[in-house]
């Protein structure tokens, strides 16, 4: 039996690291002891969801280029340019072009592809549009 990605695992799929934050779903007793963890899949997207959003609306991070960089930085061993050519590819955005944050179709597309960056696997539409649903 293969093990699911961690971010699977810990139903994060973007890897959101442990913090401070009360998001919602969030479990209660964290077993990992770097990455969050969430109750359902849902609430793990909702969270990428949402602190996507906040790049975009409060700190102008509103790029994909922008948007991995600061979420994959290659200061932390990520190959930061192959994520952005990789989302960019698979979503056909251009690596420059301005988002914005009531985007629900190019943001969540970005965030289709960052799970299969981060996982390795493929999330459907569905649930992507439903966590956006719940924000």
């Amino acid at each position: 039996m293969q093990t699911q990605p961690r971010g699977i695992r810990n139903n994060n799929p973007l890897n959101i690291r442990i913090s401070s934050v009360a998001w919602q779903g969030k479990v209660e007793h964290n077993t990992d002891g770097a990455f969050e963890q969430f109750t359902r899949l849902e609430y793990g997207i909702r969270a990428a969801l949402v602190n996507i959003r906040t790049y975009i609306k409060r700190d102008h991070i509103d790029t994909v280029q922008a948007i991995i960089t600061k979420w994959a930085p290659a200061s932390d061993g990520n190959n930061t340019e192959r994520y952005i050519e990789t989302v960019c590819k698979k979503t056909l955005i251009p690596r420059t072009m301005r988002l914005k944050y009531t985007d629900k179709g190019r943001i969540c597309m970005i965030v289709w592809a960052m799970i299969q960056v981060e996982c390795g696997q493929e999330i459907g539409m569905g649930r992507i549009e439903n966590a956006w649903a719940i924000i």
